[in-house]
């Protein structure tokens, strides 16, 4: 199985162009899956679809969550697909099985004024108030993945057209930059980056105190200092302003579809949960306006 799971995660990362997390969620599954299979003194090819149904229980009894089950199935059953493509196996053992109901969870959101005040904490007099400035405004701005945006590069954003050039999963989309969010990264470009950078080969928009591309848990990290700065007590990460993006713009009215292209939703079922957030006067609207509502 070994050898088989390396051919699957070269494809999985040259043909299906997957992004390093979701790599990695797909390594988990299947390690873990490989190893309950040994345990168990069963070889991946002569696993049946009872055997796939008593891992869904071991889990089950383990306490994991419906989302992590569900997602632990589809990778084996891509990697099954997979196996079943290559003439490693006859039949799909996870051809019939299906994955526990999901309850689309509601998503943890900021009211306007706990964004104003969230982004007025960083103060623009040293370098890192300056970089804090700028990330948390392009992060509310544009309601990127925070692997989105700790991934930029310098030439993916233009100043002088107001947008930044998203690369996500073998994807790419424009998200436009607001006035306030322009200002704020301008002011960091020009006075902050050069500065902190330690050589001009460093490609990275967004750098930490030594010079470098910043990590995921440096962007956590600070989002929490500057949380706990503004006493706001909801709990706040990168996500958390992505669906403070989404439902805000929804609010004020922008098109549904629109919010999907820049949040980067394959499917719009996915976008669709924020609708739930729309206020009264949005509703009425709505009802008033639409001849079947």
């Amino acid at each position: 199985m070994e050898r088989q799971l390396k051919n699957f995660f070269k494809f999985l990362e040259n043909e299906r162009k997957l992004s390093d997390n979701t790599l990695q969620s797909y390594k988990r599954d299947l390690k873990q899956f490989k190893k309950y299979l040994e345990d168990c003194e069963l070889h991946y090819n002569k696993v049946k679809e009872e055997d796939i149904k008593d891992y869904i229980n071991e889990l089950q009894k383990e306490g994991k969550k419906s989302s992590s089950i569900s997602r632990c199935i589809a990778s084996i059953r891509l990697f099954y697909q997979f196996a079943l493509k290559n003439k490693k196996i006859k039949v799909d053992p996870t051809a019939n099985i299906k994955s526990p109901k999901i309850e689309k969870r509601v998503p943890s959101i900021l009211t306007s004024e706990e964004v104003e005040l969230l982004l007025d904490q960083p103060k623009d007099i040293d370098l890192k108030g300056i970089r804090d400035k700028a990330m948390l405004e392009f992060a509310y701005a544009t309601g990127m993945r925070v692997t989105e945006m700790i991934s930029l590069n310098m030439e993916d954003v233009n100043l002088e057209e107001g947008y930044v050039i998203c690369k996500h999963g073998g994807k790419q989309r424009n998200i436009p930059l607001g006035t306030m969010s322009l200002n704020a990264l301008k002011e960091y470009i020009e006075e902050a980056r050069d500065i902190l950078i330690k050589t001009e080969s460093e490609t990275a928009l967004f750098v930490n105190i030594n010079g470098t591309r910043l990590t995921r848990q440096g962007f956590w990290k600070i989002i929490k200092y500057y949380k706990e700065q503004a006493h706001i007590t909801k709990d706040i990460t990168p996500h958390v302003l992505r669906h403070s993006f989404a439902t805000h713009l929804l609010q004020n009215g922008a098109d549904l579809k629109a919010i999907q292209t820049m949040l980067g939703h394959s499917d719009i079922s996915s976008t669709q949960v924020y609708m739930q957030f729309q206020d009264d006067a949005l509703k009425n609207v709505y009802k008033k306006a639409h001849p079947r509502a």
